[in-house]
């Protein structure tokens, strides 16, 4: 767990938009992916929407695991889903940018649709957990892509806080 103070003085209640420039798969179009991302209040939790390319349509909180890299500078925070994938996301504070990793499960990425919704609705958690038994560890698809925050501000914004004791993976 980091440092609390370094946490509350650097990003604790940080709540960010941000757009990926993505290239559809499919047609080969250029597409802006709109991510929305809220370092809750405490090391150890995050809430996110995803409104933009094929995830979106996504509302999920998950414990996630922080670690600073350089104070007032560099953040790294890392999670796992119930769909089985495995998010790393770096946030540089000074050049306003999120750079990520993403290891989709197979389920969660040739059935994307079915990762929509929103966690704290038992159907949609239900089918987000079925979507990590598809396929193996080696046939995850890894996605890097940096992005541009577009807006920073304090709060939940749009999205709803969550209680801590909320059960996750």
């Amino acid at each position: 767990m980091p440092d609390t103070s370094t946490f509350d003085q650097d990003i604790k209640d940080v709540h960010l938009l941000y757009d990926y420039d993505a290239v559809n798969e499919k047609t080969g179009e250029h597409e802006k992916w709109r991510y929305e991302m809220w370092f809750y209040s405490k090391p150890g939790s995050i809430v996110y929407a995803i409104h933009g390319g094929p995830m979106a349509g996504r509302y999920n909180y998950q414990k996630a695991e922080y670690q600073c890299i350089r104070p007032g500078e560099l953040w790294q925070c890392n999670w796992l889903e119930e769909t089985g994938t495995i998010c790393s996301l770096v946030y540089d504070i000074s050049k306003q940018t999120i750079t990520t990793l993403l290891g989709f499960s197979k389920g969660h990425w040739e059935e994307a649709e079915k990762a929509h919704g929103d966690k704290r609705n038992a159907d949609d958690l239900q089918r987000w957990r079925g979507l990590a038994k598809i396929g193996t560890q080696a046939e995850r698809k890894l996605l890097s892509e940096q992005a541009s925050i577009v807006e920073k501000f304090k709060g939940s914004g749009d999205l709803k806080p969550i209680d801590e004791s909320w059960p996750t993976m």
